[in-house]
């Protein structure tokens, strides 16, 4: 089954990357978006927005700014109210992200939303990310009908002479080609995964470096589908195509994989593949507990927080 946008569309931005994207989104798909985060210098856009208020915490951990968050559930809720489809973006290796993407979602989910959301993850150098970006992206996954997978750590295994910056920059761009097409496609349901490459002149070489990152993430048996967005694709000569169409699906060498494409037009060529998962993927490690079945977890139905409790207390001497 496929993930179908319908209208009225709401995209939401969690946190600075977040709300960057989500601006960026608003402009290629025309619709409304809505800006959450605990920092006002991410809410400077013409936009809805929300802040999530946490002073006097000059510097308040993702915990407090979800426990402020779920305070205020009623107003996001009335924020998503009149809208079909909700599309998150979300750095999970930000506080913001990781801290907000949870709840939204799960709001979303209990309003009966059409929810696909975008996730971005941390650099492995992050560790004090990775756990908590671990544990937002389970929960994002469970709330969303659709989860689109971006790592950059992937990109930069394969490509250790890039800065983060430089991953940064060619993964948000790969992220675009997709959301460009959105309303124009369809999306396999629940995980799937992007991966690209930097750019390149020769579009079977991109190809090779997008399924060497897509293998830093899951193994090739987990792999349902893959969709290849070949940027510049109306610049390459059809048999090169075929080739390339052809060279996944040996790869893959499932009968059961669907493998198809998508040419757009582009000055530079350049490969973006989006791949449907089942099963296990490097992020399911992010959490140690993650093998723990849900059933068996007490605190599942609440994400992990913490609020501001006043206490005044007598000096007891």
């Amino acid at each position: 089954m496929e993930f179908q946008m319908q209208e009225p569309i709401l995209v939401v931005g969690l946190g600075g990357a977040g709300c960057r994207l989500a601006a960026n989104i608003k402009g290629e798909l025309g619709c409304d978006m809505l800006l959450v985060s605990h920092d006002p210098k991410d809410l400077n856009h013409e936009a809805s927005k929300i802040l999530i208020n946490t002073n006097p915490i000059l510097n308040p951990s993702a915990y407090l700014i979800r426990g402020m968050s779920l305070g205020i559930r009623g107003s996001i809720a009335e924020k998503l109210e009149s809208y079909s489809t909700i599309i998150i973006m979300a750095n999970l290796a930000g506080k913001s992200g990781a801290a907000l993407a949870p709840v939204i979602s799960q709001i979303g989910k209990e309003m009966g939303k059409s929810i696909i959301s975008f996730s971005i993850m941390p650099f492995k150098f992050e560790k004090d990310r990775i756990f908590f970006s671990g544990v937002s992206l389970k929960r994002l996954k469970a709330n969303s009908d659709c989860t689109v997978i971006i790592d950059n750590d992937a990109l930069l295994d394969s490509n250790p002479d890039l800065t983060p910056d430089s991953c940064n920059t060619i993964t948000n761009a790969a992220l675009m080609h997709v959301v460009s097409t959105l309303k124009n496609s369809s999306l396999p349901l629940k995980t799937n995964i992007l991966s690209t490459s930097k750019d390149i002149s020769d579009v079977e070489t991109s190809l090779r470096d997008s399924i060497k990152m897509l293998y830093e993430d899951a193994p090739p048996n987990s792999i349902k589908s893959a969709l290849l967005y070949v940027v510049g694709g109306n610049k390459v000569p059809i048999g090169v195509l075929n080739s390339m169409v052809s060279t996944v699906s040996g790869i893959f060498s499932n009968d059961s994989t669907r493998v198809s494409m998508s040419v757009t037009n582009g000055e530079k060529s350049k490969v973006v593949m989006l791949t449907s998962i089942e099963g296990e993927t490097r992020f399911d490690k992010y959490d140690p507990l993650g093998i723990v079945p849900k059933e068996n977890v007490l605190d599942w139905d609440e994400p992990d927080s913490s609020v501001k409790i006043e206490l005044e207390l007598e000096q007891i001497e």
